[in-house]
């Protein structure tokens, strides 16, 4: 069996590894029968030389590799046929942009295994880069909120060589006793968390949160239950809420609850289409709407978040959002809201994302790879032998000619 990490090939071009240079001598000497080729390339955030020094070899022709792995699409005309590949591949949910590549996925015989699409017997996900979107974005949070009120400025994440040194930045981050909301529960809350824990900000419950005032800075972490109910009245349900996002409205911004008491926003929870907005454009014009940063890591554009319009850039990071005009203004001005929503922030720390994610791919994917399969490539391939798996027969229009 041969593994041939490739060069990312889509511009602009992602740093990320799937496999660090010492995960790549680990798997070399764990797996006997394993060689590992890497494609020499100029812009990855581990060298070339960092390989080399591991024994691992760089190799630019990989058409003699079993097993192709990178971190975004390839484009169509790098693709190797008769392979069997893995990457984000962004096609799941019909994306109208990669279209074309799942049609030459198809064309090509290629097994597409999607990281997105692995996931365990119930259906959740074994690997992602969640983390690192969370530490990253609720860094950028707390840099606009410095730099929105002229209290601090923090080195940008991206020119921070990796996450020791981010942390060491946020002990410049002097904040007032301000109010701090994280929502959601995953891998990306919880990176959210983590960055909030080296600032040794207080946790408080969301009744604390409603109802005190403090001396410091503080920050609730709230679930799906803490602000969504029922139209009908009943009471709360996750079955129900999962199963019929529809039937809820977001409390968010009723009276007296968290958008009156919550200054920085780090929005972190997965968002269904059919489910409420967090909170209304008609609501973030209210005189007691509070938010005067949003870092939204989620960044689903129109989406939950009105003022999540568009994507902002790793080098432009933030931008405003005037509640009363519904425009882009100015992205510290005091008549906007602040708006961080980048939406490849795992690249803004690309050797400890990388690190991580390789060590997942090493514990929970490779065994199922190269040995026996329970599953979880079968559940995690979108096509194979030319044709979509059944459990992604739904894209079949969507990779019609």
């Amino acid at each position: 069996m041969k593994i041939g990490i490739i060069r990312e090939g889509k511009i602009p071009h992602d740093k990320r590894v799937p496999f660090t240079p010492v995960q790549c001598k680990f798997l070399l000497e764990t797996y006997s029968d394993l060689q590992i080729a890497v494609q020499p390339c100029p812009y990855r955030c581990y060298t070339d030389d960092e390989y080399k020094l591991q024994g691992v070899t760089l190799q630019d022709d990989l058409s003699d590799c079993d097993i192709l792995m990178g971190v975004k699409e390839v484009p169509v005309e790098n693709l190797i046929p008769g392979k069997k590949y893995l990457f984000f591949s962004h096609t799941i949910k019909k994306q109208p942009y990669n279209k074309k590549l799942l049609q030459a996925v198809l064309k090509n015989n290629i097994q597409l295994i999607d990281y997105e699409c692995l996931v365990d017997e119930n259906f959740n996900r074994v690997i992602g880069f969640g983390r690192y979107a969370g530490i990253v974005g609720a860094y950028n949070g707390i840099m606009g909120y410095g730099l929105k009120y002229g209290m601090f400025e923090l080195k940008p994440a991206h020119l921070c060589h990796d996450k020791k040194e981010l942390f060491h930045e946020l002990e410049k981050a002097n904040l007032p006793n301000i109010k701090i909301v994280v929502t959601g529960g995953g891998r990306v809350a919880n990176g959210a968390l983590e960055t909030l824990g080296a600032l040794e900000i207080r946790k408080v419950t969301p009744y604390e949160f409603l109802n005190y005032t403090f001396r410091e800075p503080v920050y609730v972490q709230l679930h799906s239950k803490d602000f969504h109910a029922l139209k009908n009245g009943a009471g709360w349900s996750s079955t129900e809420f999962y199963n019929h996002p529809e039937l809820f409205n977001s409390t968010f911004s009723t009276p007296g609850s968290y958008a009156d008491n919550c200054d920085l926003l780090i929005h972190c929870t997965y968002w269904n289409p059919q489910a409420p907005v967090l909170f209304t454009k008609e609501e973030m014009r209210g005189p007691k709407f509070k938010v005067s940063v949003i870092a939204d890591v989620t960044c689903d554009i129109n989406g939950s978040i009105p003022s999540t319009t568009h994507p902002s850039t790793i080098d432009n990071k933030f931008y405003g959002y005037n509640p009363h005009t519904e425009k882009e203004d100015e992205a510290f001005a005091a008549s906007t809201i602040t708006v961080m929503a980048v939406d490849n922030l795992p690249c803004e720390l690309p050797r400890d994302a990388s690190e991580g994610f390789g060590k997942d791919l090493m514990e929970k994917v490779i065994p199922s790879l190269i040995g026996e399969d329970n599953g979880l490539i079968e559940r995690g391939s979108i096509t194979l032998d030319g044709k979509l798996t059944s459990r992604f027969e739904y894209l079949a229009d969507y990779a019609a000619d």
